[in-house]
């Protein structure tokens, strides 16, 4: 019995902390009753709401390699417009020096890109799989990919800086048709660069498992895989560029290789250019899975055998996008704040929030008013902790966000998985209350951290961002760090940060890579007077206990 007990412990504990979150959901209220009330209480609990200036920035200019994931497709944004997302990737052999044996002759190329799938279940024994979280769009709109060699060198290392990774920028400005990335010292168009086609298709991403069968009658074996871009490609192509350059440089190394076969090209577009439809698919070419397999034969006539070569995708890989948005995104108002919010990924727009907003003397005033003096004035601290002792407890934080009455109202489960992300814009990384949250939740992170970052309230239509621990490091260890930066996401699990291409001198210098990748937008109400209705402008509200015998 005693070991049952102690086992149940910590979920107890830990469901008892959830329920009390959740239970803080709903505004703050002070309780009042014969046992408990301000009569019988030596603390009072009480708010106030902090000054914030919430305001745009117009992105551009964003680190668009190595982002994890990668999208692929056309998408119309109901709110923003149109984005088309292509692909250019390095491939690199397994395996260098092959032995094609005599007489090698190329049965099949196989091009296996996974989409970002979950396991759904189990039919008769067979798992099942969705796409539906990573497919934005009209599911039913087929896809035009054209895949091209690409012959522009991809370069591994920045050569204006010793060891450091060459990264490679958005450029999606409005009115381009081309698909471009920046470096520090080009600008490149990868249309220009294009090489021989290798497929040229259209298709519609499946969430179907992906069936292969190896032999016929009763000796077939059927497997399953997850979903993928599974197409076969063009043989006499791959026999020029792999089977022919047996016992060449070309295939000694990978510095060789890469500089010889430079990667492909996935172009996409959507099918009909004059009544544009499409969707657009997160692709996932870090998986184990994606590659391109030369299955071939070799050998006498009568004697030949099957083999393999096979390419992955570990090189470089950036994604372009052509945007033709509705919106023109523009720097707003860190001042007085705006009126109008914009959350767009794909070279959008972002917002910057000031936690003290344009009143120079804010941050001093809170300050002195949550910490406590000596007879001199002057701030006292803890000996042991070295932290700042407060005459006032902050209970809670809470940025309340509301979204524009102005968005698509036709489509109701348009917006029903948005997630907002907050993060410290002068660190780029998550704030820490995002790392205070225990509520990972690694296989679906729309239910991850629910606390810090909580769900959207459909009937309200407004998220709350808690950011109670960010203020206490203000508060407790002088932490100068008073700027917010808001974002949509579609993975607030990926925390990773990418850069913004010369924006040293900048206030925002990085931005979550999977906000790079969240093609749906959204509109939200500001910080500014004019905000109308005024009770969903945005806030920071503070919830506080203070000693009555302060």
């Amino acid at each position: 019995m005693k070991k049952t007990i102690n086992a149940l412990k910590f979920p107890i504990v830990f469901l008892l902390i959830i329920s009390s979150f959740i239970a803080c959901d709903k505004d703050f209220s002070v309780l009042e009753s014969d046992v408990l009330g301000k009569g019988n209480a030596n603390f009072g609990t009480n708010q106030i709401s902090l000054p914030i200036s919430a305001y745009n920035k117009k992105l551009s200019a964003l680190q668009i390699n190595n982002l994890g994931f990668s999208l692929l497709g056309f998408f119309d944004d109901p709110e923003f417009g149109q984005t088309t997302a292509s692909i250019v990737a390095q491939v690199i052999p397994t395996a260098f020096n092959p032995d094609f044996g005599d007489n090698p002759v190329i049965d099949s190329v196989i091009l296996s890109v996974p989409y970002v799938s979950k396991v759904t279940g189990s039919d008769n024994g067979n798992t099942t799989y969705s796409i539906k979280d990573s497919l934005y769009g009209d599911s039913e709109a087929k896809i035009k990919l054209t895949i091209y060699h690409n012959n522009y060198f991809l370069r591994n290392f920045n050569p204006n800086s010793t060891n450091r990774p060459q990264n490679y920028f958005s450029k999606a400005d409005n009115g381009t048709t081309d698909n471009f990335a920046l470096t520090e010292n080009n600008t490149i168009n990868f249309d220009d660069h294009v090489g021989d086609i290798v497929k040229d298709i259209t298709f519609i991403p499946s969430g179907d498992a992906i069936k292969t069968t190896v032999g016929e009658g009763e000796d077939a074996v059927t497997t399953r895989s997850v979903p993928a871009l599974r197409i076969h490609l063009n043989e006499s192509f791959w026999k020029s560029a792999i089977i022919d350059h047996e016992g060449q440089p070309e295939l000694s190394n990978s510095s060789n290789f890469y500089d010889y076969f430079r990667g492909l090209y996935f172009k996409a577009e959507p099918e009909n250019l004059v009544d544009p439809k499409g969707n657009m698919v997160l692709m996932n070419f870090a998986s184990s899975d994606a590659s391109v397999i030369i299955y071939y034969s070799k050998g006498a006539d009568d004697a030949r055998t099957q083999s393999t070569y096979t390419l992955n995708f570990r090189g470089n890989r950036l994604n372009t996008f052509i945007n033709n948005y509705d919106i023109n995104f523009t720097d707003g108002d860190p001042d007085l704040g705006d009126e109008t919010l914009y959350l767009k990924g794909t070279e959008g727009s972002m917002t910057i929030i000031d936690l003290f907003g344009n009143d120079p003397d804010a941050l001093d005033d809170f300050i002195n008013d949550f910490r406590k003096t000596d007879d001199t004035g002057e701030f006292i601290k803890d000996n042991t902790t070295g932290n700042f002792i407060l005459k006032k407890l902050i209970n809670e934080a809470q940025l309340v966000v509301y979204e524009d009455e102005s968005l698509t109202t036709d489509i109701e489960d348009y917006h029903k998985y948005d997630r907002v992300y907050a993060y410290d814009i002068k660190n780029n990384r998550p704030t820490v209350d995002y790392t205070f949250d225990p509520t990972e939740n690694t296989t679906e992170p729309f239910n991850s951290k629910v606390i810090h970052l909580s769900q959207r309230n459909p009937d309200q239509k407004k998220y709350k961002i808690r950011l109670t621990e960010h203020l206490n490091n203000i508060l407790l260890r002088d932490s100068t760090n008073t700027k917010i930066g808001l974002v949509l996401s579609t993975n607030v699990n990926n925390t990773a940060s990418a850069q913004i291409l010369n924006s040293s001198n900048d206030d925002v210098t990085g931005i979550p890579a999977a906000a790079i990748l969240a093609p749906r937008g959204t509109i939200l109400h500001g910080s500014n007077e004019n905000v109308d209705p005024a009770d969903r402008r945005m806030k920071l509200n503070v919830f506080f206990t203070e000693p009555e015998n302060n």
